[in-house]
This record gives structure tokens, C-alpha cells and sequence, in this order.
């Protein structure tokens, strides 16, 4: 047979079996009595399986409304509990609590949790139900050219009934990059559609023929007049928004990454160094100017847009592998990236400067510019008259440079739980002492206390005394400043993360080894900065990271092989790195505690 022959009979995708019945079967060969039937039974059999997968997804989406019910848009459930996505545009107008329908008529009212700014991303939570019916999420990154496609939402805000409103079409593109507004709302990696994505439509899900979540829509383009929909509409990327939301779930306020380089295309079409920061950290693991680009995050780079595609689909504080070519020796290295934005700048641009603290005598909420009146929020929103019930009120916590304190407070609750069920406590009181064996060295022994560290190691002994200037001691020498490191984790633990210092639950992000994606408490004590990774499963502290200055290597300690000891799972093995290279290996054959236990 002629490979280039068509058969007389085929069989469209599900999402095209309206066509199909459009056109009528006069296309169906005649050859077969039966074709037509049969036929005829595929097609409406590919029509109730879209049926299906509509009914299905209509469960997930969200209708958001400012509670004056003068704007809003669209979201998509995440969870069961009630996590929902939407974008940063639809939640910037209604301040932090909102109202959402959903299509089974009900209506509940919502809290602000997070917000990624540049990625266009919300994160909010619904009240009211703990069995909300969540989009089936799919690899993205699957998303072909051709694929049918559907969004749901709330276009013009015509879902008064609570009815969202489906738009059909295919995926038009993928990996499109979308220069960002200013340096906010920058769309790295997006997928596009020529499903009809209108205003309402900003938050809501894009779902593939089967029903699964393949992105949240955010831009389209539209004509100058009327605001009309011109078939070009753009979806943040679920394989992008997945990595940030145990970040969006923090109740921060998060940035995108950047490499600290800058790239062109060279005339052999490689894509080559053409400055970078020495503050960085590709330039600490040894990308030069003229380096060429390989890949990053195991995709491969080909143009410099390729490159402002892959950088934007990841976090602040990210550790990827990057590979990268010079004079034909090729280089395979991990680089922590660093944020878009300046902390500050960004909160700027998000929140505006910080409230001044209220005049002498006189405490905040008490000043007559506090006073909100009636009908408006203090932010100068209108509300509803009906204030959202205290269980929603109580969700919510203000504090500048978050969204939603609330849920980072209940986060570091969480990780200070799993601590507690890993290391001795003791309120800071507790003295640890840990020996064993260097790994082909010899006898270690460490004490910890909450004024001091000594280490006894086969090469010498190192005190640091932790009520002096701490940036001058980073013994024992290459270890980057193990008796620091060793340090910050007993204070973490003993003290736990109230009691630490300045310490926010960070989200999630790659251990140190990019083993798992893991739970990060990222806090600063003294001139230190200090990133504790957990387990996401376990929540054992599997990894800390700390840092004496933003410039340089931080001690990196991985702790392995837990055993229990006393009701406790305490490490057996700790390695220590410092660059690119380990330090040493720590056997630990025991692990004292003394001091009175935390009650």
C-alpha cells in the first residue's frame, strides 16, 4: 500500500467531533453500508467524551469578583481544601478578600495567600467547603502545536448565573516569550491559543481535550476598539506556575530569576556570554564572557530568547544545572539564580513604600487617616456591605513585604513541628555534643551551645565564639565556615524558627543536591543568611546552607542516613561542602544532647 495513501475512514479527536457532525456524512465512503453508522457512533461517542471532559472542568472554575461586583475575572482550584489560582492583574483590584463563584451555584468568600507579580500568578483560598473539586493538572510541557484546547471563565464578567462560559480552539504556539510591562507581567514560556481568551477571561484555566490543566490565561490580543478578542490569546504555563507554588501557597510576594548574564547570537548561530555580574553565581562556578550557552535547566538554549524563556520559568533562589562551552570543552555546573528585582525595588512596585509608624502616643488604626469610611476599604476599594465572616477575617495578616503573613506564620509552625520531632529542643539551653569519624582521617568531636562552637578535628581544633563578630570567623579553613553552619542549625533547632532571628518560610526549591524539591526556611542572624531545606515528605531537615556574605560560597551541610535514636530521627551522616568541592564526611557515632527539653 502507498504510505501516502489515506484510508477511506478515519477517526477525529474528540474535541473535533462537532465538525464532524457539522459537515454531515456526506464525506463518508460509500464502499460500506455500515461505514456510515459506525461512523456516526464514533463521532458522538468523541462528542460525549468532550462532554464529559467540560462537565469535568467546569467543577475547577472559579468566577472572582471584587466584592462591589465592579470587576473581577476568572481562577482555577488547585486543591481540595480550597487553593485556587488566578492572575496578579484579577486580585490586584479587590485588595485581600474577594467573592467566588463556582458553576454548582454556590458562592464563598476568599483570601488574598500570595502573589507572583511578574509571572502574572495569584494564589488564593476559598472558604466555605473542604471538598472543592480540583483541575486534573498535566505536563505542559506535552503541549503540541495542533492540540485542541478549551478555556473556561468568566469573560465580560457575564457569569452573573455562575454559569462560566467555554471558548474552543487549538494550541497556536508554544514556548512564547511576551516582553514584559516594564519589569512586571513578564510571560516567559507561554502557550498560545486561538481559543477566545476576552476581558474576564485573566486567571482562568486552559484545559487540553481531556479535561487536565495545562495553563491559567493571562494576555490576549484584542482590537483597539471594543476590546474584541483577534484569536491571539496567551496561558501562563502550569509546568512554570508548579514551581512556584509552594511559593505562592508562602504568602509572599515572589520574583522571577534571572542568570546575572546577558547573551547575543553569535554569526555561527551559538549562543555566546556577552557580560556578566561577578556577584553571581554562574560567574562563582566559572561562566566567563564568550562562553556559549548550552543549556539550562536541562533545555537547550538556541537563541537569547530561548534563553528569557527558560530564566523565566523559575523562581528567586533556584539552583539549576547549566552547561556551557569553552574553546570546545564543555563545562556542567549548578547556579543558584538570583531575583529579577532588588527586594525593595520590587515591593516598591507592589506595595508601595512602607507605612510610616504612626505619631507618638498614638497606635496604628487609631489616627484619623486610619479610619476607614463607609462603603471603602482603607486602600480606597469599594466593598460589599456584608464583611466577609471571621473565619476568612482571620486569615488574614498584614505585614509589608508579604501578601498574606498568615500562611507563612502557619508554614514555619509546620517545619518547627517536624524539627522538634528530628533534634533535641532545649530553648537555647541545650549542649550538643556530636563524635565520630572524619572519613579517611580520623576522630571528630563538635559542641554546640548557644555562646560557642568547638570543633576537635584529625587537623586541629576551631573555636568560634559566637558573641564576637561572626564574619571573621570562618574556620576550620576551606570549610567555608562549618563551625557557623553547624551553628545556625543548632540555633534553628533548639530555638526553633520564632525564636531564630529574621526568619520567613521561603516556599520550596531545589535541595542543594537537586534531589527533591524540598520545604526552605530561608533566615538572617547577625551578618549570616542561612536557607534549611526539608524533606517535602518526611519534613527532616535534609540540608542547610549558610552563607557569611551574598558574594562568596556558602558551607553547605547535607545531613543523611537518619536513624532513631530516643524517639528522635538524628542524622548518622553529615557531608560538607564548600564550592565545588567537599570538604569532608562526618560518621557520626553519636549525637548528645544535655540541657533542660523544650516543654
Amino acid at each position: 500500500m502507498d504510505r501516502f495513501a489515506r484510508p477511506t475512514r478515519f477517526v477525529l479527536p474528540a474535541m473535533g467531533a462537532a465538525l464532524w457532525l457539522a459537515l454531515g456524512a456526506s464525506v463518508v465512503s460509500t464502499a460500506s453500508a455500515q461505514a456510515p453508522s459506525e461512523d456516526l457512533q464514533v463521532a458522538l461517542a468523541a462528542e460525549e467524551a468532550r462532554v464529559a471532559a467540560v462537565s469535568k472542568a467546569m467543577q475547577s472554575t472559579v468566577m472572582v469578583f471584587e466584592p462591589s461586583g465592579k470587576g473581577g475575572g476568572s481562577g482555577v482550584l488547585v486543591t481540595a481544601d480550597g487553593y485556587a489560582l488566578t492572575n496578579f492583574h484579577v486580585v490586584k483590584p479587590c485588595g485581600e478578600f474577594m467573592k467566588c463563584g463556582l458553576s454548582d451555584g454556590r458562592i464563598c468568600d476568599a483570601v488574598i495567600v500570595g502573589l507572583d507579580p511578574v509571572g502574572d500568578v495569584a494564589m488564593i483560598k476559598l472558604f466555605g467547603r473542604d471538598d472543592f473539586v480540583p483541575a486534573e493538572r498535566a505536563d505542559s510541557d506535552q503541549v503540541r502545536v495542533g492540540d485542541w484546547c478549551f478555556a473556561i471563565g468568566n469573560p465580560f464578567l457575564l457569569a452573573t448565573d455562575l454559569q462560566p462560559t467555554l471558548s474552543y480552539g487549538i494550541v497556536s504556539g508554544t514556548h512564547r516569550y511576551q516582553y514584559p510591562a516594564g519589569t512586571l507581567l513578564e510571560y516567559a514560556d507561554c502557550i498560545q491559543t486561538d481559543a477566545a481568551i476576552n476581558p474576564g477571561n485573566s486567571g482562568g484555566p486552559l484545559f487540553d481535550s481531556q479535561g487536565r490543566l495545562i495553563g491559567v490565561n493571562g494576555r490576549g490580543s484584542f482590537e483597539k476598539r471594543g476590546r474584541v478578542n483577534v484569536g491571539v490569546g496567551y496561558a501562563i504555563s502550569m509546568n512554570q506556575i508548579e514551581k512556584f507554588m509552594g511559593g505562592l501557597m508562602s504568602g509572599r510576594i515572589l520574583d522571577h530569576a534571572t542568570l546575572g548574564a546577558t547573551v547575543s547570537q553569535s554569526d555561527d548561530g551559538r549562543v555566546v556570554v556577552t557580560n556578566i555580574l561577578e556577584s553571581s553565581d554562574a560567574f562563582r562556578r566559572g561562566l566567563r564572557y564568550g562562553d556559549e550557552i548550552v543549556s539550562l535547566g536541562g533545555r537547550s538554549i538556541t537563541s537569547p530568547n530561548a534563553l528569557k524563556n527558560v530564566v523565566g520559568i523559575y523562581p528567586r533562589g533556584w539552583t539549576v544545572p547549566l552547561s556551557y562551552r569553552r574553546d570546545g570543552t564543555r563545562f556542567d555546573v549548578r547556579v543558584k539564580l538570583a531575583g529579577v528585582h532588588d527586594p525593595t525595588e520590587l515591593l516598591a512596585k507592589v506595595q508601595g513604600a512602607p507605612a510610616e509608624a504612626p505619631p507618638q502616643g498614638e497606635k496604628p488604626g487609631e489616627g484619623p487617616q486610619d479610619q476607614p469610611q463607609p462603603g471603602h476599604d482603607p486602600d480606597g476599594h469599594d466593598h460589599d456591605a456584608a464583611a466577609p465572616p471571621p473565619e476568612v477575617v482571620a486569615a488574614y495578616e498584614d505585614r509589608f513585604g508579604y501578601a498574606n503573613y498568615y500562611f507563612n506564620r502557619m508554614h514555619q509552625s509546620r517545619l518547627a513541628d517536624a524539627l522538634a520531632r528530628q533534634f533535641p529542643q532545649g530553648g537555647g539551653g541545650a549542649t550538643w555534643t556530636l563524635t565520630g569519624q572524619m572519613e579517611g582521617q580520623g576522630d571528630f568531636r563538635f559542641v554546640l551551645d548557644e555562646k560557642s562552637v568547638a570543633l576537635t578535628l584529625p587537623a586541629g581544633e576551631t573555636k568560634i565564639d559566637l558573641t564576637q563578630p561572626l564574619d571573621s570567623q570562618l574556620g576550620p579553613e576551606g570549610s567555608g565556615g562549618l563551625g557557623l553552619a553547624l551553628a545556625m542549625t543548632h540555633r534553628l533547632a533548639t530555638q526553633g524558627p520564632a525564636k531564630f532571628g529574621d526568619l520567613h518560610y521561603e516556599g520550596t526549591a531545589p535541595d542543594p543536591t537537586g534531589s527533591v524539591i524540598a520545604d526552605v526556611l530561608v533566615g538572617t542572624y547577625d551578618v549570616l543568611e542561612a536557607w534549611f531545606y526539608f524533606h517535602p515528605e518526611t519534613g527532616q531537615l535534609i540540608a542547610a546552607e549558610v552563607y557569611p556574605d551574598a558574594l562568596v560560597d556558602p558551607c553547605t551541610l547535607l545531613f543523611g542516613q537518619p536513624q532513631e535514636a530516643e524517639g528522635r530521627l538524628l542524622p548518622t551522616l553529615l557531608e560538607v561542602r564548600y564550592g565545588d568541592r567537599v570538604f569532608g564526611e562526618f560518621r557520626i557515632g553519636s549525637f548528645e544532647s544535655s540541657g533542660r527539653e523544650a516543654s
